[in-house]
Order: C-alpha cells, then sequence, then structure tokens
C-alpha cells in the first residue's frame, strides 16, 4: 500500500462527491427539490461507506469504476437516513456537521421528500451503471435494499427509539447497533468484495469484519458524544445522553466501552486476516474507525 491512508482517502472522496455532483445535477426535477438534494449531500460528509466498498473492492481487483455507482447509492441512502433521523419527529436536530440541519433551512415536508428522494433514486443509479451486468444489478440492488431496509437500517432504527428511557443489555445494544449502522456497513463491504470476485469463503470472513466493524463505528461514535470536541464533530456532544438513548458509555462507563471496541478491533482484524486481505486498506480503516476524532 503505496499511498498514506489520509491521501487515500482525501484521493477517493475527490472522486466520490463529483459522481454525487454528477448524478444529481443532471436531474429534471423541481428546483427545490434538487437544492434539498444537493444540500445534504454536499454537507461535507466523511464519504466512510463509500470509501469501504471501494477499498473493499481493491482488496480483490483494479479499476475503482465499477463500484463508484455502488458507492453512490450507498451514500445517498445513508444521507437520506441522517435528513429523517433529523426532524423533529426523530430526533429533532437543529445542526448536522456543522450546518443547519435540512428541515431548518428548507421545510419539513421538502426535507422528507429530500430524503424519500434520495432513497428510491440510489436503485437507479445503479440500474443505469453501463459497467455493470444484468446480474450483478440485481444481486447488489438485493443485498441494498435488505441492509438499508426493514430487516436492516430501518429495523435496528425502530429498536433505537424503543430502547429510549430503558436499560438494555449488552446484547440488545449490539443487536440495535448491528442494524442501524453496521448493516450498511455490511453493504458497503459485501459488495465491494462480491464486485471483485472475492470467494464465498472470504465473503463469509467480510461478514464477520463488517459486524465488528460497524459495532466499533457505534462504540466510538458514543464515546465522541460524550468526550468529543464539538467543533469537530459538527454537532453537540452530550445529547444521547439528554434524549436518554441506550449508549455503550451509559451501559458499560466510558473505560468499559473504550476495552469493548479494542475487543472488537482485534475480531475485525482476525476475520481481515482469514479473508487473506490484511495488506489491504480495509486494514487501515479499522485503525481508523476505532481512533477517529469526529
Amino acid at each position: 500500500m503505496p499511498v498514506h491512508l489520509t491521501d487515500y482517502m482525501n484521493h477517493y472522496i475527490k472522486i466520490i462527491e463529483q459522481e454525487i455532483r454528477n448524478q444529481l445535477e443532471k436531474l429534471k426535477i423541481p428546483k427545490q427539490l434538487k437544492d434539498s438534494m444537493l444540500y445534504s449531500m454536499n454537507a461535507g460528509g466523511k464519504r466512510l461507506r463509500p470509501i469501504l466498498l471501494i477499498a473493499s473492492y481493491e482488496a480483490f481487483a483494479n479499476d475503482y469504476r465499477k463500484g463508484l455507482s455502488s458507492s453512490v447509492a450507498l451514500e445517498m441512502i445513508h444521507t437520506y437516513s441522517l435528513i429523517h433521523d433529523d426532524l423533529p419527529a426523530m430526533d429533532n436536530d437543529d445542526y448536522r456537521r456543522g450546518k443547519l440541519t435540512n428541515h431548518k433551512v428548507f421545510d419539513e415536508a421538502t426535507a422528507i421528500l429530500a430524503g424519500d428522494a434520495l432513497l428510491t433514486y440510489s436503485f437507479e443509479v445503479i440500474a443505469n451503471d453501463p459497467l455493470l451486468n444484468d446480474k450483478e444489478k440485481i444481486e447488489i440492488i438485493k443485498i441494498l435494499s435488505h441492509t438499508s431496509g426493514p430487516n436492516g437500517m430501518i429495523g435496528g432504527q425502530i429498536l433505537d427509539m424503543k430502547a429510549e428511557n430503558s436499560e438494555v443489555t449488552l446484547q440488545e445494544l449490539e443487536k440495535i447497533h448491528e442494524l442501524k449502522t453496521g448493516e450498511l456497513i455490511k453493504f458497503a463491504i459485501l459488495t465491494g468484495a462480491y464486485l471483485g470476485n472475492a470467494t464465498k469463503e472470504q465473503l463469509q470472513y467480510l461478514e464477520e469484519f463488517a459486524y465488528y466493524l460497524g459495532l466499533i463505528f457505534q462504540v466510538q461514535d458514543d464515546i465522541l458524544d460524550v468526550t468529543g470536541d464539538e467543533a469537530k464533530l459538527g454537532k453537540r456532544v452530550g445529547s444521547d445522553e439528554e434524549s436518554m438513548k441506550s449508549t455503550y458509555p451509559r451501559l458499560l462507563g466510558i473505560d468499559g466501552a473504550i476495552e469493548l471496541k479494542n475487543q472488537y478491533v482485534t475480531r475485525a482484524k482476525d476475520a481481515l486476516k482469514k479473508a487473506k486481505v490484511e495488506d489491504s486498506y480495509l486494514m487501515n480503516l479499522t485503525e481508523h474507525f476505532s481512533r477517529r476524532d469526529h
């Protein structure tokens, strides 16, 4: 791996963001809807999920372009979920990534429709990709609809809402975040590897890796909500506690949450070694997920 991880990520962030603009700006749709969609898609996300997909693909094959439409579709679904999460009926947040949330800039109805539009358009982006054959398109759309739907992210969000103002076990907390956070990460890892022609055995180990990587991401997210820098996070710290959300620090304390995260890191790295891709950027990204400060 000749390129430093930061340079690698910055390189692909530029490519991903250009493709996002390409896909959205060509739409012939009402200006308010397009502006709302672009506002949240261009609001400075870290693009971790699409980068993961490309890194997973490049662990097995060359020419990132084959994974680009799937990466952008994934980021559209992630962004739609954030727009809806921020609404008054959900988390009722005024800021996201240091900027006013979508419904604060436009209005609630427009924000809902912008989220809906990003969700549904994501599948069209994949279906229109000339670099994918029909079998690949069907498989990717099937995985994406599963991981973002009632058996994945949406199901996890419902469990997360139900867990507010109540005590949950560690097993229940892991299940919430396996679905709410982990499923989209699993899509990134498995789709990239699938397009790169990973073996069935490798895909099984990478699914294990993705499970732990999703938990690493969420534990660190919970830790940052307690100890993070608001200027770097772009949102208030302590909001989880104010909302009485179930979090790892609340259940285990900060030291316990850090200890558990380190256990997840070890298991994630072991899974990468079993998949024989320990020399890929996926290993570096595991450390990045664990140590990120925003």
